[in-house]
């Protein structure tokens, strides 16, 4: 009998053993997920009250996805977003080159929705709305305390609809505009001969073709007998820094293009195996070139492959990845800083050009002649 009860509670002992085990399993693998036990039963406390409380229905999947965008937007960085279905969605298809919409680029600087560029032939540069200009409300709602993603999301949208934008000018004007959305397909890179042999090459943003078309029609130029090469990055808000690298391989002598560094610390460098310049190529900047187009104005100035004209530009030196959250949804999130081969960072400071030439004029002509100028004095130097 004794033997049988001394069975029964070991039984019972080596059970609550095995309980508290996986009990102290799960908070410890709780813990290094979340990295705070208290923030997390903090977190499922106010969502078993709102599940156990509201007055009115509860979805579930609102309230999941309202978490996400805001823990996303507490790490209070304006190009890390979660991405709704039609955010998703739209993210995919700008990269692709096509999307419904008026041609504008934005971003975020000191708190402000900001113009970063107009791109070329869209409804959005025909309204008048330039690099600079503070976007205030759309469609009379005002976009403080909205997110970057939100307020993309309220400028696209179908072909033939209509959106009106409340802006304020570099200049401090207030002005309003309606825009009738259409089809946005961006063609990424255009280029001609000008005179005396100088070739000339605009990139307006870097999408999934930009390297080969870049590359494809920098050869066409060499054909048509390019010895010096004016490169337009303005009003270029980026893109893919992997479409930058192929760019910059055209140009930049053998070393480091850029450098991406991670949390971590660690630090994946991109090269140019190209064993010289071929040819003398002046940059045209503007307040408008960022991001990956300043991957590649950065490379071409620190190695001295290119002089910059123009003025300074944007400032945008990080790097964000998409991960996808289900079929339909996905998170920005900001993972990385870029330097230049010099090893500087331009987040939030911008790079400014070898010779500063403000622009003059409604298409800043000036800017391109004097980069002419600059390569025809280089040419006449051989």
């Amino acid at each position: 009998m004794l033997k049988k009860r001394f069975s029964i509670v070991t039984v019972i002992i080596a059970c609550i053993c095995s309980c508290g085990l996986v009990i102290a399993a799960l908070i410890y693998g709780l813990q290094s997920v979340t990295g705070s036990l208290p923030g997390t039963f903090k977190f499922l406390r106010a969502l078993s009250i709102v599940r156990g409380s509201f007055i009115e229905n509860v979805d579930y999947n609102k309230l999941y996805e309202g978490a996400i965008k805001g823990m996303v937007n507490a790490l209070g960085d304006p190009y890390s977003v979660y991405l709704d279905d039609e955010s998703f969605k739209s993210l995919m298809t700008s990269t692709e080159g096509h999307f419904g919409g008026i041609g504008v680029v934005i971003g975020m600087k000191d708190s402000n929705f900001v113009v970063i560029a107009p791109l070329k032939g869209t409804p959005g540069e025909r309204a008048g709305i330039k690099s600079g200009d503070k976007i205030t409300a759309i469609d009379g709602k005002k976009s403080a305390g909205q997110t970057l993603e939100d307020v993309v999301a309220q400028i696209r949208g179908k072909e033939g609809t209509s959106v009106e934008i409340e802006l304020k000018t570099a200049a401090g004007e207030a002005k309003i505009v309606r825009v009738i959305r259409s089809d946005i397909k961006l063609e990424t890179v255009a280029g001609e001969m000008k005179n005396n042999k100088i070739g000339y090459i605009r990139i307006s943003m870097f999408n999934e073709s930009t390297g080969s078309d870049f590359i494809k029609k920098f050869h066409e130029l060499e054909g048509q007998g390019m010895e010096g090469l004016v490169l337009d990055l303005r009003d270029n808000p980026g893109g893919l820094l992997s479409e930058s690298v192929k760019v910059a391989e055209l140009m930049v002598p053998k070393g480091p293009i850029v450098s991406v560094t991670e949390k971590s610390g660690k630090s994946v460098t991109e090269y140019s195996n190209l064993e010289k310049t071929k040819y003398p190529v002046a940059v045209i900047v503007n307040q408008g070139s960022a991001s990956a187009a300043e991957i590649v104005a950065g490379a071409l100035q620190d190695t001295q492959a290119g002089k910059l004209f123009g003025t300074k530009t944007f400032g945008k030196g990080s790097v964000q990845a998409v991960s996808n959250l289900d079929e339909s949804t996905g998170m920005k999130l900001t993972i990385a800083h870029y330097y230049t081969p010099s090893g500087r960072s331009i987040n939030g400071t911008g790079i400014e050009p070898d010779v500063v030439v403000e622009p003059t004029g409604e298409m800043g002509e000036n800017q391109l002649n004097t980069a002419i100028s600059y390569l025809e004095k280089e040419l006449a130097k051989k």
